[in-house]
């Protein structure tokens, strides 16, 4: 099966890690660091600076893609889009 992202696509088979993340600043420099959807809205309090948002692919071990998406909403349509690919 082809799962398309924007535009890129993968063969699902090849895919070992998909997963939505919210962007944070680590408060070294500009640096940043991914933190799950659940931690942001339960835990964070404000602890963090939000960034954005992405959906993160992985392929092996040693090749990434990330897809970045400016607010919540952005990202919620992307993963509608991905859901509605996986469940055809």
């Amino acid at each position: 099966m082809i799962l398309t992202i924007e535009d890129l696509s993968f063969e699902s088979s090849e895919l070992t890690q998909l997963y939505p993340a919210a962007i944070v600043k680590t408060g070294f420099k500009d640096e940043t660091t991914q933190v799950s959807l659940e931690w942001l809205e339960v835990e964070s309090k404000g602890k963090v600076e939000l960034v954005g948002y992405a959906i993160f692919v992985h392929l092996g071990k040693d090749i990434q893609h990330s897809f970045p998406y400016p607010n919540k909403e952005a990202l919620d349509q992307a993963i509608g889009a991905i859901a509605k690919q996986l469940k055809s």
